[in-house]
Order: C-alpha cells, then structure tokens, then sequence
C-alpha cells in the first residue's frame, strides 16, 4: 500500500505545471542591489532543473532561508522514497489546506493528489477528515475536556478496535480458521 504510484519526475512535474498555473506572485528583490547570495543562486538552478521554473514563491522566499527550504520541500514532499506514497502525502496536504485555509494550496494539493491517482471520493474524503477533526478539536478545546480522561478513553476505544481486528482477520475466509 506504501509503494510508491510515481517517479520522482513525475512528482516534480506535477508541481511545476500546478505553480505555472497558479499565476505569479510578487517576488522582492533580495539586496539593495538585486544580486542574490551564491548559495540562492545554486538553489535556484537546482529548482529550475528539477520543476523546469522556478516558481515566484520560492523567489519570494528570502535568500537567507531558501535553500534549507527547498531541501525540506525536495526531501519530503517531492521524494519517492519515503514511507507515504506521493497520494497519501497530497491527500493529508490538501486537508491542512483546507482547514488552514489557503486557497493556493488546496489548488495545488487537488491537482497533485488527482496527478498521483486520487479518486473524487478519496478527495472529497480527506477534506471531510479535516473538518471532521477540527469540529471534533474545537468541542474538545472548547469544552475543556480533561487530557488524561480523553487520553485513557481513547487507549481503551483504540485497545477495543484492535481486538475487533484481530477478530475480523481471524475469521476472515482463507486464513485457515
């Protein structure tokens, strides 16, 4: 289930047609002088090699922080290789999305997670769990539910799912049983 759908190519390629859709954004010049640091310069040319343009976002971003960010969105987000598939790691950037909200984003994470194979329902799933947990974080904050108490009953609740799991598995047909 965690095998990876695409190649990072694929990923990067996704992302750079989202960016050049959504339209570009002010970007500031990064010295009095406009020139940008060597260490900028580099991380651009690698964002230009890997998406095919470097989005006006990343030039927004100051020169100082971009390439600790751009290693952090290459490593994670765009990386084949980690333990969630490039789907899942759309499909839980698209409920953030929503609840954060950032229209950009929920563009973006829409587009990507429909690129890696996500189905309308899938979508229309991981939004539901956002507003799901924010309703459910918003009784609990809210309410001022004691921690410890909700913490126990979840223990028990997750303790009880299991055992109907191993259950279910157990008597499933084909496991000898």
């Amino acid at each position: 289930m965690f095998h990876t759908i695409h190649r990072y190519a694929i990923g990067a390629a996704s992302l750079g047609i989202a960016l050049a859709i959504a339209g570009p954004a002010q970007a500031q010049s990064p010295t009095p002088g406009g020139m940008r640091s060597a260490s900028a310069e580099e991380t651009y040319r690698d964002i230009e090699q890997t998406l095919g343009l470097v989005p006006s976002f990343f030039k927004a971003f100051p020169d100082a922080g971009i390439a600790g960010a751009w290693a952090e969105f290459k490593s994670v987000q765009l990386n084949p290789q980690t333990k969630l598939s490039g789907k899942e790691k759309e499909l839980i950037g698209l409920a953030v999305a929503a609840q954060v909200p950032c229209h950009y984003c929920v563009y973006f994470h829409t587009a990507a997670a429909r690129l890696y194979g996500a189905s309308e329902e899938e979508i229309r799933e991981a939004v539901a769990m956002a507003a799901i947990t924010r309703h459910w974080s918003t009784v609990l904050n809210g309410m001022q539910v004691d921690e410890a108490q909700f913490m126990k009953e979840t223990d028990a609740a997750i303790a009880k799912a299991a055992d109907k799991m191993k259950a279910s598995a157990a008597s499933a047909p084909g496991t000898g049983r």
